[in-house]
């Protein structure tokens, strides 16, 4: 498959789950930690699966928004949400699953349920999770 650039961000990060990331340009700075699930007590700042999840419910709820209309439902009146679940694997290393979740006021949950599957196959971040992450489409 052929890809045009549309438009290129940068992150850098310094000691790990440990250290701290930014984008490019200052834009945003975040102090990063281990989940406390993994160390009790530790700094409380943030890990990458949230902002993981943070990236793919924005992007999964836009692809929501634009298709909407061909559902029947109003995208705007939508609330997604992702959750990211950071696993053991029988290996010993780590792995993600996710949840996406979705609720419409008024829809009915046939239509939320097409239109969220729908959105999957078009948003890029479950178009690269696709095959590697384990993804549950809830209706809520």
């Amino acid at each position: 498959m052929a890809l045009t650039p549309i438009m290129t961000t940068t992150a850098v990060a310094g000691g790990g789950r440990n250290g701290r990331v930014s984008l490019e340009g200052g834009k945003l700075v975040l102090g990063m930690s281990l989940p406390k699930e993994l160390v009790p007590g530790g700094p409380d700042g943030m890990n990458p699966e949230q902002l993981f999840a943070m990236g793919w419910v924005s992007c999964y709820g836009q692809a929501i928004i634009v298709l909407a209309p061909k559902h029947g439902v109003d995208g705007q009146r939508a609330n997604v949400t992702c959750e990211v679940t950071l696993n053991k694997d029988e290996g010993g290393g780590f792995a993600l699953s996710a949840v996406l979740k979705c609720a419409i006021p008024g829809a009915e949950p046939d239509k939320v349920k097409a239109l969220m599957e729908e959105a999957h196959t078009i948003c890029p971040y479950s178009k690269a999770t696709r095959g590697h992450v384990p993804v549950t489409l809830q209706v809520i």
